[in-house]
């Protein structure tokens, strides 16, 4: 399968981080200054969250927007932290309404501190993230975030009257990752647009397609490697997109493109929640040839994430978003 030929001089994650390090920093400290409370279990459960990793993808988008359109200022830092308290909230709630076990190769928040606690200090987050949305006096930004942020509940809704359903067609499970996944990708690349004063509409639609396909592309890899990697590489536990009930593209393409009793297999297995059977669904699902395909189709967004910069102009800045696209159609780089 053809992919997008990487940049050299941006070979991994980490050198991506370096270009954008000061601000980064800048954000992570605003973090943590965010997170502190007087109250013990917000501190104990935020100081949680920040050590347990993650690469903090969706801020550094922000970042590297934001300086690709040659903003100098700093309100993008405060964008970003904004960006990651909005998706750790999300990942709180959904931890305890997927009752996930593990994220990030650790236990998850609801597993050491119990549900209720989660989905209060995800309420905390959200409300922290529309304090500092205030500070930035700038109702285009509000009026973005906002909405994003009530898209993502709506997917997040959306998600949960699909499970168990082994009828979701593709079409509709696009819409699920464009609301729980893409738009706040787009929202980070949208606000960074913003900020950096772009008065021509065409900037601002190239950020919003970036945003948007990068997103779809990176959620998509993430429902293949719940069937192919290991749980050391996805950092949870192997066919939990299964367990749940929920129709992602590897298993909707494989449910398409077989027959018989192997379809049934596949049908009962979503319709239960049953992972008894795993290791027979991997076997259809590389028969039916769905990882292929689902990872040509997030090649596919990837490479509208990059052509959708085609005009932006060049810099050490594109370059590592042009790189990030291509990661995360192949998150084993």
């Amino acid at each position: 399968m053809k992919t997008t030929k990487k940049n050299k001089s941006l070979s991994d994650f980490n050198q991506i981080k370096s270009i954008i390090q000061n601000d980064a920093e800048e954000v992570d400290l605003l973090i943590r200054k965010n997170l502190h409370s007087d109250v013990m279990l917000i501190s104990k459960v935020s100081e949680y969250i920040i050590n347990s990793g993650g690469k903090r993808i969706r801020p550094l988008i922000v970042l590297l927007a934001a300086r690709a359109l040659n903003y100098e200022k700093e309100e993008h830092i405060i964008a970003a932290a904004i960006i990651e308290f909005i998706h750790t909230a999300t990942l709180l709630h959904d931890d305890v309404v997927d009752d996930s076990k593990k994220r990030r190769g650790q236990e998850t928040a609801n597993t050491v501190f119990g549900n209720q606690a989660s989905v209060l200090i995800g309420d905390f987050l959200y409300s922290r993230a529309f304090q500092m949305m205030v500070t930035l006096d700038n109702m285009n930004v509000m009026g973005v975030l906002a909405n994003a942020t009530n898209m993502i509940a709506t997917g997040e809704v959306m998600q949960l009257t699909n499970v168990f359903d082994a009828s979701i067609t593709e079409e509709q499970y696009f819409e699920v990752i464009y609301r729980k996944t893409s738009c706040l990708f787009e929202a980070g690349c949208h606000v960074s647009a913003i900020l950096a004063n772009c008065d021509h509409e065409n900037d601002v639609s190239m950020m919003i397609e970036y945003g948007k396909n990068l997103g779809t592309a990176f959620q998509i890899i993430d429902d293949a490697m719940d069937y192919m990697a290991s749980e050391e590489e996805i950092g949870k536990n192997l066919g939990d997109d299964l367990s749940e009930g929920k129709p992602t593209l590897p298993i909707i393409h494989a449910i398409n493109m077989s027959e018989g009793d192997e379809k049934k297999m596949l049908q009962s297995a979503i319709e239960r929640g049953d992972i008894n059977k795993l290791e027979a669904i991997q076997n259809i699902i590389l028969k039916t040839g769905a990882i292929e395909y689902t990872t040509k189709k997030a090649v596919d967004f990837s490479n509208k994430a990059i052509a959708s910069l085609s005009n932006l102009k060049k810099s050490i800045y594109k370059e590592a978003l042009i790189s990030i696209a291509q990661f995360s159609a192949d998150r084993n780089s």
